[in-house]
């Protein structure tokens, strides 16, 4: 079978491979944290490991902001081939953070956000644990909600030429929304990091699968 029937076959099935590949994310998402039984497939990690992890993917997630901005600073000055190696350059980042995130929630554990601090210029207002909840919240919501178009944007993307994009398909519109709601959530994902390893306090969660061999420690 030759690339262009492919290409041609799956841009006729574009919104069936966006619901296929979307329900295999949510399940892998969803099993590190709900399935022991996925979860034990992962090997356990120590929280120096966890911890390390946890610092990789903040720096990819920041990466992943900067190439998503280009993407979109690109196409708004009809630089339509840097804008596509942008937004494939910012999805291969997001494959490489579930590489790093998966095994970490899986094998090694959590952290919960403590209102101390080892600086005493970090204020310690009450409001400062809710405003984090809050954040922590609109990220996951939009990481969960944004998967769907994300995906249905990149598989437009690669299955359809540019004047297909322009004419024939809801792309720049489709694109618009994904890309506002990933940037947004990527930067809500590294200010929560920030606040929860480098501000504030915090204690160590293990996975159910490696709570075994891996104790909850405090940080």
């Amino acid at each position: 079978m030759s690339t262009a029937s492919v290409r041609e076959r799956a841009k006729e099935r574009a919104t069936a491979i966006t619901v296929l590949l979307t329900v295999v994310g949510y399940g892998a998402v969803g099993g590190v944290f709900l399935v022991p039984e996925f979860q034990a497939l992962f090997p356990t990690l120590t929280q120096e490991t966890v911890n390390l992890l946890a610092h990789a993917i903040a720096a990819v997630n920041t990466v992943t902001v900067i190439t998503l901005s280009l993407g979109w600073y690109w196409i708004r000055n009809d630089e339509v081939k840097k804008h596509a190696a942008a937004m494939t350059t910012s999805f291969g980042l997001i494959l490489l953070f579930l590489g790093m995130y998966l095994p970490k929630v899986a094998g090694g554990g959590t952290k919960e956000f403590v209102l101390d601090s080892a600086y005493a210029w970090v204020p310690l207002w009450d409001w400062v644990y809710p405003a984090y909840l809050i954040m922590l919240a609109i990220h996951i919501v939009l990481s969960v909600v944004s998967v769907p178009v994300v995906l249905y944007a990149l598989v437009l993307g690669l299955t359809h030429t540019e004047r297909e994009l322009r004419n024939e398909t809801p792309h720049r519109r489709v694109g618009r929304i994904a890309a506002s709601a990933w940037i947004l959530s990527l930067v809500l994902g590294v200010v929560t990091y920030l606040l929860l390893n480098h501000l504030y306090d915090s204690t160590f969660a293990a996975a159910e699968a490696a709570a075994v061999l891996l104790p909850v420690v405090p940080v």
